[in-house]
């Protein structure tokens, strides 16, 4: 996945994924953990944080985004660390916000890593999130579902039919904004689209 992963996605990152990250991340500021940095597609957005902490369990994507963290100064320390979603190694309230961008489409355990970001925000952090979903029009869930079972398989647990939105409010989280969008130039599966900030209790 890490050899093939930043072609796969060239044509949606130029069409809007590249406008749509610098959006959410350019005016985050303070100490910041990315959940499933994967090979840095964030990083040139960052500006002049205290602490990045980009955290990415693959170690073929994490040797990619090294190389990439490596030519950075966009924090004052980047740390790179192993953590899954699920297993944050972090004291509570550490975070000012937490960015996950096509991460919570792959993770095991959905609850469990909106849990661990909620214990490692500060009060009223921000969880920054971009995601696909699942399709709100019926024809286009319906070949979400047919397709999920084997796009698991090929594509690193990645889920077509998550409700994302309704998983970050369940985690105690309230919508700052929130957009949905149809993401141009991917696959027709993964074109639905939330994009926008939570903000911990």
């Amino acid at each position: 996945m890490a050899t093939i992963y930043d072609r796969f996605m060239r044509d949606m990152e130029r069409a809007c994924g590249d406008a749509w990250r610098k959006e959410l991340v350019a005016d985050l500021r303070g100490d910041v953990l990315e959940i499933g940095a994967g090979t840095g597609r964030n990083l040139e957005h960052y500006r002049d944080l205290e602490r990045l902490v980009l955290a990415e369990p693959d170690p073929h994507m994490r040797r990619r985004l090294a190389e990439k963290a490596a030519q950075t100064s966009i924090a004052r320390s980047v740390e790179l660390v192993s953590w899954s979603a699920e297993r944050i190694e972090c004291e509570p309230r550490s975070f000012d916000a937490v960015v996950c961008t096509l991460v919570l489409c792959s993770v095991r355990d959905v609850k469990r890593s909106l849990d661990e970001i909620r214990r490692v925000l500060r009060p009223e952090g921000k969880l920054v999130f971009l995601e696909h979903v699942a399709a709100t029009e019926p024809s286009r869930l319906a070949w979400q579902r047919r397709t999920e079972p084997l796009w698991k398989l090929v594509a690193g647990n990645c889920h077509l039919c998550r409700e994302t939105a309704a998983s970050i409010e369940a985690a105690g989280f309230r919508f700052d904004r929130i957009t949905r969008e149809s993401a141009r130039k991917a696959l027709p599966i993964v074109r639905p689209t939330i994009r926008g900030v939570a903000i911990a209790p």
